[in-house]
């Protein structure tokens, strides 16, 4: 989810699931370390519980982000060994350590030592390329386990780090959710979540049968009211309309305008809440068109959500 799910996404999500534990996008330690803290790490309290996702393979850095993380007051530190692109590999994080658990296991010891009471977990995948699936994610784990992480997130698909694009390694490699239910079985007092085409309320609750968890990634910035759908499934509270949400979400947007962020940096995040909805492309149209004005305020977010109620009565 990276260029995705940034504080303005994330605001929006708290508002959708108020019971959701939300992850940045990933960002490498070193970058954490020597980069522009307040645009990489800043996030609102509202997007409490929040998790920052880091990237890398030395330990000390990732000890020395981790800390970093813990100072700006995340609730949670993720060291991500799941992303399959060119540019991951190539820094040697990401699904790549699923070849080397031990050293995985080296810097999630180094990163518990500097969070204190923070915990730090885990995202990885079945495995890469090659390797069996089971087999190697068993043995990943179990080695990774050693340090006392308890928590790994599973995207059940390996990756194909060579001949694959990584779009379509969330396509191509099959969906193997078997093999992530028979570790929860065999390793119980771990906490195990699955990720990976799970793209509706339904199929979450068939996986909450066998795991702790599901993480939803693309789904939930494409068509966002499933999100929203399953929060409220899980909490009970009551489901509340995409109108009622958007106009929810407002507070946040004027505040983000008056600190001086543009209004296209916001309202990317919510174009897709009328997703396959009776005027969810005009939605889209009125902010995309209007959005990049320099004098664009609320008012557009306004007048986008009365051209869908007007596109209602029209149908």
């Amino acid at each position: 989810m990276m260029d995705w799910t940034d504080t303005h996404c994330r605001a929006f999500h708290r508002v959708l699931a108020p019971g959701a534990r939300l992850y940045t996008e990933m960002v490498h330690a070193q970058a954490v370390i020597h980069g522009d803290r307040q645009r990489l790490l800043g996030f609102d309290p509202s997007e409490h519980p929040v998790a920052l996702q880091l990237g890398g393979s030395d330990p000390a850095a990732l000890a020395q982000a981790t800390r970093i993380g813990v100072e700006y007051g995340y609730d949670e530190v993720n060291l991500n060994c799941g992303c399959p692109s060119d540019r991951v590999q190539a820094g040697r994080f990401g699904a790549c350590l699923m070849r080397e658990p031990m050293l995985v296991a080296e810097c999630i010891a180094a990163m518990r030592e500097a969070s204190g009471k923070v915990p730090v977990t885990v995202k990885c995948r079945l495995g890469v390329d090659d390797q069996d699936e089971y087999e190697t994610l068993h043995g990943f784990i179990d080695e990774v386990a050693t340090t006392g992480c308890d928590t790994f997130v599973v995207h059940a698909r390996k990756a194909w780090l060579k001949g694959l694009s990584p779009k379509e390694n969330r396509e191509v490699p099959p969906l193997r959710y078997e093999h992530v239910h028979r570790l929860k079985q065999e390793r119980p007092d771990l906490r195990i979540l699955i990720n990976g085409g799970i793209a509706n309320v339904e199929a979450a609750w068939e996986q909450l049968r066998h795991v702790d968890g599901v993480m939803l990634g693309r789904v939930a910035y494409h068509d966002p009211y499933v999100l929203h759908r399953l929060d409220a499934a899980l909490s009970g509270r009551e489901l509340r309309s995409r109108d009622a949400l958007l106009l929810a979400y407002l507070p946040y947007v004027k505040a983000r305008l008056a600190a001086g962020v543009a209004l296209k940096h916001i309202t990317r995040h919510v174009l897709g809440l009328f997703h396959g909805q009776p005027g969810g492309r005009v939605f889209r149209q009125v902010l995309s068109e209007g959005a990049s004005r320099l004098d664009a305020d609320t008012r557009l977010i306004e007048r986008a959500l009365e051209a869908v109620r007007q596109h209602r009565e029209a149908a």
